[in-house]
């Protein structure tokens, strides 16, 4: 599916021919076209009408790659990440993108939300773009990075979800999501640590390319995934202390239960061993027990040595 988006506010599903009729006179009114879900003609188009490296739609095709961006005579072709968070995992999509002086194409295979509510709002407001096709490109490409600032924020919000259930109640299964977590983090990381040098070689290259002007934007840009990157590292640093309090917790639990036990056990050793020492059968034991009294004075002697206990236990803070 294609889209064509041009300063004068068209945006209609173009034919090969109408895309290359407006390539041709892009010097005088710059585009964006934004392929979906692309097939052979969209291959030949990149091919045939804009000319652009065979090794480029090799990478749009494959999409094994990962966040780099190559210059090429009269344009530069960067690939760069984005996520959605689809439970239980991270889902990350290829975005490629081809820059010149005056024309950008994006392809990109699956739905693109951020893409789409960029074109939304062209819609409505077509003068946004300030009739600058520099302009345009780093649109695109704010709307592309910013996506990500809305996915880390729902990893923050599921670090805290996971932080009180361990509190209130740690089990396995949290354990489990605990490491699943981190594995997605640590991947993210991997990911916006390639991007951060793709937007910084990208500032570098928007000087050739357009405007001292446009640069500045591309810098802020690149600010944004600094963020990320940082903003990452500090996730990863919480499900590692999320790691430790869970640890902590499920000790902490196992020693309060030792402790009760310990306590029963303990209430009983010396009920054992009265018990035991007067349960003998020596003649001299027997004889000497007879009277009526001394069943009364045995469980007093037993319930005397639990209530010390017990005193004991409370004052020490056992219990």
């Amino acid at each position: 599916m294609r889209t064509l988006f041009t300063f004068s506010g068209e945006d209609s599903q173009p034919t090969d021919e109408q895309i290359a009729a407006r390539h041709a006179k892009c010097d005088r009114d710059g585009f964006w076209l934004d392929i979906q879900d692309p097939d052979e003609a969209d291959y030949s188009l990149l091919l045939d009408v804009f000319h652009y490296h065979r090794l480029t739609v090799e990478d749009i095709q494959l999409e094994n790659a990962r966040p780099k961006l190559d210059q090429y005579r009269g344009y530069l072709f960067a690939i760069v990440f984005t996520a959605r968070l689809d439970k239980p995992k991270l889902a990350y999509q290829e975005q490629h993108l081809y820059f010149s002086k005056n024309a950008l194409v994006t392809v990109h295979h699956g739905s693109a939300p951020e893409l789409t509510a960029l074109l939304e709002r062209f819609r409505k407001s077509p003068d946004v773009t300030q009739r600058d096709p520099s302009f345009l490109e780093y649109l695109v490409v704010n709307a592309l990075t910013d996506g990500m600032f809305s996915v880390l924020d729902q990893l923050d919000e599921r670090i805290d979800s996971l932080e009180d259930q361990i509190i209130s109640r740690p089990t396995s299964r949290i354990l489990s999501q605990i490491y699943k977590l981190k594995h997605d983090v640590i991947e993210l990381r991997r990911i916006l640590g390639a991007q951060r040098e793709v937007f910084q070689h990208l500032v570098t290259h928007a000087v050739q390319f357009h405007s001292e002007e446009t640069s500045v934007y591309y810098r802020d840009v690149y600010d944004h995934v600094v963020r990320q990157y940082e903003t990452v590292d500090s996730l990863r640093d919480l499900l590692t202390g999320s790691m430790d309090v869970y640890l902590s917790t499920v000790s902490n639990r196992l020693n309060g239960s030792m402790r009760q036990l310990t306590v029963i056990a303990s209430l009983f050793l010396p009920l054992t061993f009265l018990s035991g020492f007067f349960g003998m059968n020596f003649a001299f034991l027997v004889s000497k027990i007879m009277a009526p009294w001394t069943f009364a004075g045995a469980v007093g002697l037993m319930v005397t040595s639990t209530l010390i206990q017990l005193y004991i236990f409370r004052r020490r803070g056992w219990i």
